[in-house]
C-alpha cells in the first residue's frame, strides 16, 4: 500500500515518519531554489516533482509492500489552500490543476491508498517550532495560515472517499489497509475540485 503523512509544518510528519518508516519513506520534495517564476513553467516543475515521488512510491511498494510518503505528491492542496487564504494566484492555480490532471489520467500520478493527517492547534505547532532547533522552518507562518485549507482540502476527500483519511499518526507506524483499486483516478480528481469550498480569486 502506499500511505501518505502529510500536515503543515512542525506538525511531526517527518519526525514520524524517520521514526516508523526510515526504510519505505519517500522524502519530502526539496525545493533548490531555482524554481521557474513563470505560472506556466511553474506548474510544470511542480507536477514533475510530485510524478517523480510517486514513482518512488510505486518502486518502494513493488520491492517491499510498502511506501510511506512525506507529504502528498499530488500537492495540489497546497496551491488551493494559498488561494483560500488569499495568498494565491489563479493562473498557477488553473495550470496546476490541468497539470495534474493529465498526470493522474497518464497514470503517473495518484491518490494514496491512506492519509494520515495531522492538523495540530496552532499554540502546538508554534510550541513544537520553538522546541526544535536542527530546523529552521523559514515559511512557517505561511504554514500556519494554510493549515485551514489543508484540513477541509482531506476532509473533502474523506467525504468523497471514506476511509481514506485518518486524523491523526499513529504511534505505532502505518496502519494495514487494503489497495485502492483505482489509485490514478481523474474522475476523482474532479469530484475533489467541484467539492471543495470556494477559493479566493485575487491574484496577490
Amino acid at each position: 500500500m502506499i500511505v501518505v503523512v502529510t500536515g503543515p509544518s512542525a506538525a511531526g510528519k517527518t519526525t514520524w515518519c524517520r521514526r516508523h518508516h526510515p526504510a519505505q519513506t519517500v522524502p519530502e520534495h526539496a525545493p533548490a531554489g531555482a524554481e521557474p517564476a513563470d505560472p506556466a513553467a511553474q506548474a510544470v516543475y511542480w507536477c514533475a516533482a510530485g510524478c517523480d515521488r510517486w514513482a518512488a512510491a510505486r518502486d518502494l511498494e513493488r520491492r517491499g509492500g510498502l511506501a510511506v510518503c512525506d507529504d502528498d505528491p499530488l500537492k495540489l492542496h497546497y496551491t488551493w489552500s494559498m488561494l483560500r487564504a488569499g495568498l494565491g494566484d489563479r493562473r498557477l492555480w488553473d495550470r496546476e490543476v490541468a497539470a495534474h490532471r493529465s498526470a493522474v489520467a497518464a497514470g503517473r500520478l495518484g491518490f494514496a491508498d491512506l492519509y494520515l493527517v495531522s492538523v495540530p492547534p496552532e499554540p502546538e505547532l508554534r510550541r513544537r517550532r520553538e522546541a526544535d532547533r536542527t530546523r529552521t522552518r523559514r515559511n512557517f507562518e505561511r504554514h500556519v495560515r494554510l493549515a485551514a485549507g489543508l484540513r477541509e482540502w482531506y476532509a473533502t476527500l474523506d467525504r468523497l472517499s471514506p476511509g481514506r483519511t485518518r486524523w491523526h499518526l499513529p504511534p505505532d507506524g502505518a496502519p494495514a489497509t487494503d489497495p485502492r483499486a483505482r489509485r490514478e483516478d481523474p474522475a476523482l480528481l474532479d469530484a475533489l475540485l467541484d467539492a471543495l469550498p470556494p477559493a479566493d480569486t485575487s491574484d496577490n
